[in-house]
């Protein structure tokens, strides 16, 4: 499995954590790094062979995946740390390590490869597996417990607000009465249904593609958790630290975006002569925008194609 894992943007990502690195050893700091998406520790390996003297701290909530990068990375055993906790208890994870400041944290947001890969975890429509869904598979809820139990309103919201589905009203109903007499199990069953109901297009875009994606979302709370961590990542930062965030869907990186933007742009009156302190950035992007994978890269590993890598870096202390 981990020779199949293929890293998105794996030497940007290490050359940007870098520059956090670089800011740890000229305050006379060991250098910290969270990877808050641990994964199969592909990215982590490579930080942890590019820079000798980093300290890393390995955050996932999948026990799978847990495993299988405890293995990779016992040649760094002495320099990491791995935790099984969701990314937005990083607080608690770095309490509980002693650790005050990092250098820098990596966010490689969505479903991981090893999750889509695994038929049993239910995340693909393109085979047949229970609808689970869970990154935390001692976490109770699953996907099929939301079609199960959700309120068609429920169920409305859901997949206009994480899969902007268009025909979320058509598709709640036809759930909610169809479960009456069997019950929603399995993810063909539910594919079956949506490539019925939603009108195919030209586009490649799998007609499931939308309502897997709200489901996913809403079992995990994946943007729930994506707001409350981002913020507290970029407080852990030191002077110089970085975060990295590479983003696969619109909903993740306008999130990302929109908590950059509010930290990298002056927060006074466009008219005052003087900013203050308080009201000065305290990030700057190290990278402009979003930068996404070329054209070979997205060719030769598909997860790459959508991605959108944005970084920034923290210059002073957070307004308050």
């Amino acid at each position: 499995m981990t020779a199949q894992h293929v890293p998105v943007l794996l030497t940007r990502v290490v050359e940007l954590i870098g520059v956090g690195v670089e800011a740890a050893r000229e305050a006379g700091l060991t250098p910290v790094v969270v990877d808050g998406t641990l994964g199969m520790g592909g990215h982590a390996e490579a930080v942890l062979t590019a820079f000798d003297d980093v300290h890393l701290v390995g955050i996932d909530r999948d026990l799978q995946a847990i495993d299988i990068a405890t293995e990779r990375l016992a040649p760094f055993a002495d320099r990491i740390d791995i935790v099984h906790a969701v990314d937005d208890e990083l607080p608690d994870v770095l309490a509980d390590l002693g650790i005050d400041e990092i250098s820098a944290i990596l966010l490689d947001l969505g479903v991981s490869s090893l999750q889509l890969d695994e038929d049993e975890r239910g995340f693909s429509y393109s085979r047949p597996a229970p609808l689970d869904m869970r990154m935390d598979r001692t976490q109770e809820l699953t996907a099929a417990k939301v079609l199960a139990t959700y309120s068609e309103s429920e169920l409305r919201r859901i997949l206009r607000e994480y899969g902007e589905e268009k025909l979320a009203g058509k598709i709640a109903k036809i759930i909610v009465t169809d479960r009456a007499d069997t019950p929603w199990e399995t993810s063909d069953q539910l594919a079956a249904m949506l490539s019925r109901v939603i009108p195919q297009t030209k586009k490649k875009s799998h007609p499931a593609k939308r309502t897997f994606q709200a489901l996913r979302i809403e079992v995990n709370d994946e943007l729930g958790v994506l707001r409350t961590a981002l913020p507290a990542a970029l407080e852990a930062l030191h002077l110089g630290g970085v975060a990295v965030i590479e983003s696969y869907q619109s909903l993740e990186d306008t999130i990302v975006k929109k908590t950059f933007r509010a930290a990298t742009t002056s927060s006074a009156p466009p008219d005052l002569p003087v900013v203050p302190e308080e009201h000065q950035p305290w990030l700057k992007e190290i990278i402009r925008g979003a930068e996404m994978a070329d054209e070979n890269e997205a060719e030769n590993n598909p997860r790459a194609a959508s991605v959108r890598l944005r970084a920034v870096q923290k210059i002073r202390e957070a307004r308050s």
